[in-house]
């Protein structure tokens, strides 16, 4: 009896050990090799894992900063300046500086400008009652106001007033975590040293949108007759901003038939 415990044990014994000798051989050869820079590269990175930089949370980020010279390091919207110089230091290049943003809802569609059009019951999350004939308001485009934006902003900068979503600019880290959870695409990013937004992204026709929003953008064209530096432009029906040609003068805000162009105070958290 003993000598068939032996006889069945001993093999399994034998390669238990050859395996670990193969995976302890294996784990030397074709380990991969991290860049002894990447644990303080990612502890200048703030932790938000939001994406704003175009990568994959802040370990993608780090990682790309190690690997790529020409990863830029001010891509952290986030951490604005403080970690772009941090970065800059760790890696020993020179700082560049980061264009911080806030997010702004392109929507003025309170519960004072649009009404309901039906009685909506169901899950309290913007994304479920977009499933219901394009939620309950009278206008498809308008803002759902369930607070889907509020329940993932990180700095609590978003609170559902009157029907809609309104974010204070001084408290937005410009993370963009908004702007991808809202789905009628109302939230931007726009530089906060900027002044002039257009509050409406109604893309019907003028006489369509009065009907359903007494705010809504009619698409007259005014905004780009007075604008001087033709940053201004009607795309499908709605007014649309160049930021990067925008010189926030306010004419297109002051002509505006409807009053969605506002001039607004976009003092970001980092200000």
């Amino acid at each position: 009896m003993f000598q068939a415990i032996l006889t069945a044990v001993i093999p399994v014994v034998i390669i238990g050990v050859v395996c670990a000798a193969v995976l302890v051989v294996a784990s030397k050869i074709m380990a991969v090799k991290e860049d002894e820079r990447f644990p303080a590269v990612r502890d200048c990175l703030p932790g938000a894992n939001c994406g704003a930089c175009g990568f994959a949370g802040c370990d993608g980020y780090a990682k790309a900063l190690c690997e790529d010279p020409s990863t830029p390091t001010n891509l952290c919207i986030p951490g604005a300046d403080a970690v772009s110089k941090r970065l800059s230091e760790t890696l020993g290049v020179e700082f560049a500086d980061v264009i911080e943003q806030v997010a702004v809802v392109r929507c003025s569609g309170d519960c004072r400008h649009t009404q309901d059009k039906v009685a909506y019951s169901g899950i309290q999350s913007c994304a479920a009652a977009k499933l219901q004939y394009g939620g309950k308001g009278s206008c498809t485009f308008g803002c759902l106001g369930l607070g889907d934006c509020a329940a993932v902003c990180p700095q609590n900068a978003i609170e559902i007033v009157d029907g809609m979503a309104m974010i204070c600019a001084a408290e937005c880290i410009g993370c963009g975590l908004c702007a991808k959870t809202c789905p009628n695409r109302l939230i931007s990013l726009v530089p906060d040293v900027k002044k002039v937004v257009v509050k409406c992204s109604n893309r019907d026709k003028g006489a369509l949108t009065r009907k359903v929003c007494s705010i809504g953008c009619i698409g007259c064209k005014k905004c780009e007759k007075v604008c001087p530096s033709g940053a201004i432009k009607v795309v499908d029906n709605v007014a649309v901003i160049d930021y990067e040609k925008c010189t926030d003068c306010g004419a297109c805000a002051e002509s505006c038939t409807t009053g969605c162009i506002k001039v607004v105070d976009l003092s970001g958290k980092h200000r």
